[in-house]
């Protein structure tokens, strides 16, 4: 069985990875201006032909694509191959309005499950383990990814899909699952039920792959302490390839992305202009692998910082840290950006479960914020005076984050529905009116 952690790959000299790229990056932007007329008009209208781009150095001069692009060429305006070619499709929910599709010849899913095997091996995964997927399968990317580099690693591989929580549970002790991939809010509501039915000596996991939504430092200490695992981030989108595009290491200290494949890019959000490694910004990739939909300088939205320092566990491909938001969701609140993981981070230092919503609306012309968190079993059991002053403190904390006002209401234990795939933090009332 082959072993995907492939040292002359994820550990090459930063030269060699440099001439890959450049090589690849050439090669796709010839393929993507010969085959995608939509993505040529693009470079036409900025003057670029394929011979202005002759290695990395080159890469800002090409346009950016965005989910606008991706909706307004749907469904085969970015296609770089002929059906004929396409084995598979996979597609976003298409939460606001038409779905973004992405399309796979057998070569794109050949290295895709490779690049998800890397994830399962960095995270201690063997063909002796068993790969309990909770991912959702069809569509959905997250269940194929790391079902097929299951596969790969020669693991036994559970596709469990998402759902019915009360036979996963019984899957996991009857088979004794060691590797978890789900996202980070279903696998803290499968330790909460496990800890509930007095499960947990019968768990097996050494070891969780979570990704699909964003997730905080304490969440991540939350589930390794409940689940008694190690806890590794993976990151992917649909629109490049699915999850696998980067994945944490035993240091886990940021996402190696796999730079034999896609060459990340973190710009200003704002004016576009490439950023140096170490600054914050807004995380763009380009796929120089993928033949059937291979997008250029694509923007994620997704913020993030990306490192070269060394790694202690050998590989030298970039690491990106865990989003720290997005460009496009960060939500401003009477002039102020605020993001999600602020309150999340505020609400697991301060001991409360996962489990919250942050609700914003608009009265009298005044945006509000109010977040709901759920109360543990005992914090259920204080009189109603020491509920009212854990509301206070919270507002407190709240306000020191954000620098604005959050109006705080703790709920009895179960009263927010839990997730069993990507969790529902935020409902912003303003986008009715």
């Amino acid at each position: 069985m082959e072993n995907y952690y492939q040292p002359e790959i994820e550990c090459a000299s930063r030269e060699q990875i440099k001439a890959w790229q450049d090589e690849r990056l050439v090669k796709q932007v010839k393929h993507v201006y010969d085959n995608v007329p939509y993505y040529r008009k693009k470079m036409e209208e900025k003057g670029l032909t394929p011979e202005d781009i002759q290695s990395t150095e080159d890469l800002h001069k090409l346009p950016f694509l965005t989910k606008d692009d991706l909706r307004d060429a749907y469904p085969y305006g970015l296609l770089a191959v002929p059906l004929d070619d396409v084995v598979r499709i996979q597609s976003t929910s298409g939460t606001t309005g038409r779905r973004v599709v992405a399309f796979y010849t057998q070569h794109d899913l050949d290295l895709w499950e490779e690049c998800c095997a890397r994830a399962i091996m960095a995270a201690g995964g063997t063909k002796k383990d068993v790969v309990h997927v909770c991912y959702g399968y069809g569509l959905f990317t997250g269940g194929p990814g790391l079902n097929g580099g299951s596969h790969k690693v020669g693991s036994m591989t559970l596709p469990m899909s998402s759902g019915n929580t009360e036979r996963q549970i019984q899957f996991m002790c009857d088979l004794g699952s060691t590797i978890l991939c789900c996202t980070p809010s279903y696998a803290a509501y499968l330790a909460e039920c496990i800890q509930e039915k007095g499960l947990k000596d019968k768990i097996k996991l050494k070891a969780g792959i979570f990704g699909a939504e964003a997730w905080t430092e304490e969440m991540r200490r939350d589930i390794e302490q409940s689940l008694g695992i190690k806890a590794y981030d993976i990151y992917g989108l649909t629109e490049i390839s699915g999850p696998g595009v980067s994945y944490e290491c035993s240091e886990q200290k940021g996402m190696h992305i796999n730079e034999d494949h896609f060459i990340a890019e973190v710009i200003d959000p704002v004016t576009g202009e490439v950023l140096p490694d170490g600054e914050k910004g807004e995380l763009v990739f380009t796929s120089i692998t993928k033949q059937a939909f291979p997008l250029l300088r694509y923007r994620t939205r997704d913020i993030c910082v990306l490192s070269r320092k060394k790694c202690s566990c050998g590989r030298t491909h970039v690491r990106m840290t865990k989003p720290m938001g997005r460009s496009d969701d960060m939500m401003i609140i009477k002039g102020v950006n605020v993001f999600p993981s602020q309150i999340e981070t505020v609400l697991l230092n301060k001991g409360y479960p996962a489990n919250y919503q942050i609700i914003v609306d608009r009265v009298n012309n005044s945006d509000t914020l109010e977040v709901q968190v759920e109360m543990t079993a005992e914090m259920f059991s204080d009189s109603v005076t020491k509920v009212s002053a854990k509301e206070r403190e919270l507002v407190e904390a709240l306000k020191a984050m954000l620098g604005i006002y959050a109006k705080v209401r703790l709920v009895e234990p179960k009263t927010i529905a839990r997730s069993e795939g990507k969790a529902v933090r935020i409902i912003d009332k303003r986008k009715l009116y």
